[in-house]
């Protein structure tokens, strides 16, 4: 058994019954409407989030209905997120195919994300449980304060960990944070085992983004984007961010303002990612991903041992150790 089956075991039957509510979501009447769904749902995902909600849920009692529309409505809001963040980025590719915007074209990429937003909404609704509704309406404020935070760093002439954190925080890991807290909430548990639960997610998430953040660094197809691409877009992540301030170079420190203002070259970018590897940028990322890690398995260690804590152990150990 592969490692994300051992994963999803304790919820393999609720997550096939999610993936059919979430399939017959992606439909429409409308030809060209069903077309991009279409294309959408042709890179088959893994509901890293979904399974994550519901095996949150299974820790402290069974999955219901009510967890399944809301793992449903919050992995419709992660898509929509997903197609107006290519536009916004004026990406071409997502998970290694062609992103909706490059199929189709901008207009088409913001109206499927609205649909794919407000279908998130019905299955919200669908839970008939008004602190879920909470959760999912304060997330989508989350994505869109974390996308602007992004843009406007941009502009920002500090190198700030601070400002990283921010960001990562509320464009993944309250994402992440948000699946935690709504299976909890669908599990009808107390407050306090709520934001245990909520942490466990943030913890998880920000984990997550390091990881992902880490993968700019290398050239692999796997990964489904080229090398430096964040770069390209104005963006300095963990990295790059501590070598900048651990030296205190003014070459490096002009490059990375270049990258900041769109107007470094490959080789500018190329050169960043070295001095990022070779001056411990790396270890530095996997460090403090380490240090989330331990702070998620601490949340655990409050549990019984049982089979939906070794799932969600090896959840923690695959968000981490992932090769895309």
């Amino acid at each position: 058994m592969d490692k994300l089956s051992l994963i999803q075991s304790p919820v393999h039957s609720e997550l096939e019954e999610l993936r059919k509510i979430f399939a017959s979501s992606l439909n429409s009447s409308n030809t060209l409407l069903n077309e991009a769904l279409v294309h959408i749902q042709q890179k088959d995902g893994k509901m890293m989030r979904p399974i994550l909600l519901m095996l949150t849920t299974r820790l402290f009692g069974d999955v219901t209905h009510e967890a399944l529309h809301a793992a449903a409505s919050l992995e419709l809001l992660h898509t929509a997120s997903l197609v107006h963040d290519d536009v916004v980025d004026e990406s071409t590719e997502r998970r290694g195919q062609l992103s909706v915007n490059a199929v189709f074209n901008n207009k088409v990429s913001v109206l499927v994300g609205d649909f794919l937003l407000a279908t998130s909404l019905v299955h919200a609704s669908k839970t008939a449980n008004y602190e879920i509704v909470e959760v999912i309406a304060r997330l989508g404020q989350d994505l869109a304060d974390g996308e602007i935070l992004q843009l406007s760093n941009i502009s920002n002439p500090h190198f700030s960990e601070v400002v990283y954190f921010d960001v990562i925080r509320k464009k993944t890991a309250a994402l992440f944070a948000s699946c935690t807290k709504a299976g909890a909430l669908s599990a009808k548990v107390d407050a306090e085992k709520v934001e245990m639960a909520r942490l466990f997610g943030e913890f998880i998430g920000i984990c997550f983004q390091i990881k992902d953040d880490i993968f700019d660094y290398y050239d692999s197809k796997e990964i489904g984007k080229p090398t430096g691409i964040d770069m390209q877009e104005g963006k300095l992540t963990l990295p790059v961010l501590y070598v900048l301030n651990k030296n205190d170079d003014p070459v490096l420190r002009t490059l990375a303002a270049d990258v900041k203002n769109g107007v470094a070259t490959n080789e500018d970018i190329a050169r960043l990612i070295e001095c990022a590897k070779t001056g411990g940028g790396i270890e530095y990322a996997e460090m403090i991903m380490e240090e989330y890690k331990n702070k998620a398995l601490d949340v655990l260690a409050h549990f019984p041992p049982s089979d939906v804590r070794k799932s969600l152990e090896l959840y923690i150990a695959y968000v981490v150790n992932r090769t895309k």
